[in-house]
């Protein structure tokens, strides 16, 4: 019999194969309560911090308004993609696309991915809330979510520490202010955070049906499933590779990774697939997106707008400087993470964001809030921070959350584009 040798360097963390076929006894409910009461206390530091940064952000947000005589509730969860929801929420989805309006568009709301108004229309119909009421509180129980999740992320690739830190530092994102909107890049990044938290411990079929709810939200929510299905893949060739280095003999492929390959694009596929039908057309989907100015050209668009900013009047928006650096720091910090060997699940999932975001045509204001669930790239900055003695890493967090929270008003109530 051949000697062992040790498998490769796994581009996964290693953790039991997907398709065990052991018999395990189911967890008694006891059990799991205790679970979730450690996993809890563990995240604590975490949610307190994210929940702190964000609370100073409103709370400077809320006296601004205040001065300019402007509606908080409005501002939160009444304006931009928010209004776009709540219609969907009131009226469904458009039949067909629209005629132009005056500016010679045709916007149609099937642009917009069906769960978050679903959990805003079932919310405001269980609970005595309003439509916009409904969709704020949504959003702050998943901006929570979210915290957790990339907190679990980064615990599990390194410490703790990390882990509380990458979750703060996405709280004091320039553009943080949107996680405390009634806007769907919450909901995604729970999703895509937990769904990359199973994975990276290979729960297969939770990530998969992770990234199915992830698929329903965004229309990124294809990167995620992308990075899913590879990282599942690669785990079924690392089995077959490693029985094949022992001399075992052969066995039957487990089962889990391969659904997980199959299930974690269906969201997604679901409703483009479900738009060609009630447009009659194939490409349904992505003629709605054109129609918005949403397209796909490699990212000459992203380019020639970060060149002009470089090249024009140095009396450019402070928006605009702002989103330049964000995609010019993405590149960079997306460099480090393959640098940092980031596992490949994290690592997918960031290239395939990344590519559609700077590839997309169209709504460059927008384009680093596209970027707020690539929560990933923060994890070269994290880490830095965290080995940083606990008063330094206070006042750079502390100096973020108050940045973030002038920043998000001037979004708010300056900026007169989406933020």
């Amino acid at each position: 019999m051949k000697a062992t040798s040790p498998p490769p360097a796994a581009a996964l963390p290693q953790a039991e194969p997907g398709g065990a076929s052991r018999l395990r006894r189911a967890p008694s409910p006891h059990a799991k309560g205790s679970r979730l009461k450690t996993a809890l206390r563990a995240a604590a530091p975490a949610l307190l911090g994210y929940a702190s940064v964000r609370i100073i952000g409103i709370a400077v947000l809320a006296w601004w308004a205040q001065n300019r005589g402007a509606d908080l509730g409005e501002l939160l969860g009444r304006r931009w993609d928010s209004v776009w929801y709540l219609g969907i929420v009131q009226h469904g989805y458009d039949a067909a696309i629209p005629p132009p309006g005056a500016q010679g568009v045709s916007r149609s709301n099937l642009a917009f991915f069906p769960l978050y108004p679903a959990m805003v229309w079932v919310a405001s119909h269980l609970l005595p809330l309003a439509a916009s009421t409904a969709g704020l509180l949504i959003s702050w129980a998943f901006s929570l979510a979210a915290a957790w999740g990339i907190f679990e992320v980064g615990r599990q690739l390194h410490d703790r520490r990390t882990g509380v830190v990458l979750a703060v530092l996405w709280g004091v994102l320039p553009h943080a202010l949107t996680e405390s909107m009634a806007y769907t890049e919450p909901v995604f990044t729970a999703f895509a955070a937990w769904s990359l938290s199973m994975a990276l411990r290979r729960r297969w079929i939770a990530a998969a049906l992770l990234s199915v709810l992830a698929g329903l939200t965004r229309p990124t929510g294809i990167a995620l499933a992308g990075a899913i299905s590879l990282a599942a893949l690669v785990a079924l060739w690392q089995h077959w590779r490693t029985r094949r280095e022992v001399d075992a003999e052969p066995a039957p492929a487990p089962w889990r990774p391969l659904v997980a390959v199959v299930l974690a694009p269906l969201g997604w596929l679901a409703y483009v697939v479900w738009v060609g039908l009630r447009l009659h057309r194939v490409d349904g989907y992505f003629l709605v997106q054109s129609e918005w100015g949403s397209t796909f050209d490699g990212g000459v668009y992203t380019v020639d707008n970060v060149i002009q900013f470089f090249s024009k009047s140095p009396n450019t928006a402070l928006v605009i400087a702002v989103i330049v650096g964000t995609l010019i720091s993405s590149v960079v910090l997306f460099l480090l993470c393959i640098l940092d060997r980031v596992p490949l699940p994290l690592l997918a999932y960031t290239a395939a964001a990344l590519v559609i975001t700077l590839g997309g045509a169209g709504f460059f204001h927008a384009k680093a809030r596209f970027l707020i669930p690539v929560f990933p790239l923060l994890l070269p900055v994290a880490r830095a921070i965290a080995r940083a003695r606990v008063s330094r890493a206070a006042v750079l967090l502390g100096t973020g959350a108050v940045l973030s929270a002038v920043y998000g008003g001037h979004l708010a109530l300056i900026w007169t584009r989406s933020p």
